[in-house]
C-alpha cells in the first residue's frame, strides 16, 4: 500500500538512538522523502542525538506513548533485539510501516509472526541487511557465482571491542551470540552466492569472559553445507581479548578459480572496533585457475578497483532510500522477508549446534 500522495514526506518515528539508530535517523533528517515526528530511547541517547540533529524534535522515553501520540506514518527499529518483535507488531497494529534492523526478532517463531503482522496489515517490512544495499559487495557475490560450483566460501568479523562498543555487544549478548547477531548477513550473502539450499550446521563456541550470561559465548564459528555440495564457514568474536590478526577474511573459492575482498586499510590493525571498516571492500583480487599445458596459469590476477565506495552513513542512507522506494511504488517484498527469515533460522540452527554439540539438519 503506498502512501496517498508521493510528494507527501515519510513521518518516521525512530526508535532506538545507539549507532543504527542515529546513522538511520541522520538519513531521515537529510534525505527528501522524510520528516522525522518523533525519536524514542530509554536513556541520555535521545537527547545526544537531537543535539547532533540540530534540536527540535519531539523525545519520548516509552515507545507505546510515542506511537500513540505522534502517529507516525513508519517507524525505525534499531533496539535490542529482544524488543524487535513486539515494537514491530506494535508499530504494524497501528497501521505503520517498519523498517527493523537485523535481527527481526530474537526466535525464528517471532520473525515469522513479524512477516505474519505485516501482511496482515498490508504495510512494508524492511530489514536492514546493509550489505544488500553496497554495490562492492553486490560485484563480490556476482564474481563468485562466476567460479563454478561447488563453492568454498570463507568469512569473518571479529571485533577487538571496548569502551562504549563494548558496552553495546554485552547488552547484545543478553539476547542473542555473535554468530546469530552477524551472522544473519554472511549466511544471507552465502546464500545469494550458492542460489543453493542450505541442508546442514555445525558451529563451535567459547565463552571467554564472564561479563556475559553463562549460558551465552562471545566467540562462535559456524559451518554450512548447501545441496550443491558448496560450503561455506563463518566466524565472529567480540571483547577486549579478541585477536585483530586475520579479523577481516571475505574469500570464495570455486573450481574455475576465487575472488577476495582484499581491503588493505580496513583490515589493518586497530579497524576491529570500527564499523566504518565492516562494510569496506577497496578492491576485489579475482584468480582464475585455468592452466596451460604446462600447468602454469593462463592470466594474472586481476584487480577490480572499487570506486562508489559509500561509507556507513551513506549506505544507511541507501536502506532508506529503498524503504521509501518500497512504500511509494508498492514493491513487493515477500522474498525481501522470506530470505530474513531464512537467514535467522539458520543463524539459530548453528547456535543451537554450539549449544548441542551436534551437527544440526535443515
Amino acid at each position: 500500500m503506498s502512501i496517498p500522495n508521493p510528494s507527501q514526506s515519510l513521518r518516521v518515528l525512530v526508535v532506538g538512538c545507539g549507532n543504527m539508530g542515529a546513522s538511520h535517523a541522520t538519513a531521515y533528517h537529510t534525505l527528501d522523502g522524510f520528516e522525522i515526528c518523533g525519536i524514542v530511547s530509554t536513556g541520555k541517547s535521545k537527547e545526544v542525538l537531537n543535539e547532533r540533529l540540530g534540536g527540535g524534535y519531539h523525545l519520548f522515553s516509552d515507545y507505546a506513548t510515542a506511537l500513540a501520540e505522534t502517529r507516525p506514518d513508519a517507524v525505525c527499529i534499531s533496539t535490542y533485539p529482544d524488543t524487535h518483535e513486539a515494537f514491530a507488531i506494535m508499530a504494524f497494529e497501528q497501521g505503520c510501516h517498519v523498517f527493523i534492523e537485523k535481527p527481526v526478532a530474537d526466535t525464528v517463531e517471532g520473525a515469522r509472526r513479524v512477516v505474519a503482522a505485516a501482511e496482515k496489515a498490508g504495510k512494508k517490512l524492511v530489514v536492514g541487511y546493509i550489505l544488500r544495499h553496497h554495490p562492492s559487495w553486490e560485484k563480490f557475490v556476482e564474481v563468485a557465482q562466476t567460479m563454478g560450483k561447488p563453492l568454498v566460501m570463507r568469512m569473518n568479523l571479529n571485533q577487538q571491542s571496548h569502551g562504549q562498543m563494548w558496552t553495546v555487544h554485552r547488552n547484545l549478548m543478553k539476547s542473542l551470540s555473535p554468530i546469530v547477531d552477524c551472522g544473519v548477513h554472511y549466511i544471507d550473502v552465502m546464500c545469494q552466492m550458492t542460489r543453493s539450499k542450505p541442508v546442514q550446521v555445525n558451529a563451535i563456541g567459547a565463552r571467554l569472559t564472564n561479563d556475559i550470561p553463562a549460558d551465552n559465548y562471545n566467540y562462535g564459528q559456524l559451518q554450512i553445507r548447501f545441496e550443491d555440495g558448496s560450503v561455506g564457514w563463518y566466524e565472529a568474536g567480540w571483547g577486549p581479548m579478541m585477536s585483530e590478526t586475520a579479523f577481516f577474511v571475505k574469500d570464495v573459492i570455486g573450481p574455475k578459480g576465487c575472488v577476495s575482498i582484499v581491503a588493505k586499510n580496513a583490515g589493518s590493525t586497530g579497524q576491529s572496533d570500527n564499523v566504518d571498516a565492516h562494510t569496506k571492500t577497496e578492491s576485489l583480487r579475482v584468480h582464475y585457475a585455468d592452466l596451460t599445458t604446462d600447468d602454469h596459469f593462463v592470466q594474472p590476477d586481476a584487480w577490480i578497483d572499487m570506486q562508489d565506495e559509500p561509507d556507513h552513513q551513506e549506505l544507511c542512507n541507501r536502506e532508506q532510500r529503498y524503504f521509501l522506494r518500497a512504500i511509494r511504488e508498492n514493491l513487493d517484498l515477500t522474498d525481501h522477508m522470506q530470505d530474513a527469515v531464512n537467514s535467522l533460522q539458520i543463524a539459530f540452527a548453528c547456535d543451537e549446534s554450539v549449544r548441542t554439540g551436534q551437527p544440526v539438519m535443515l
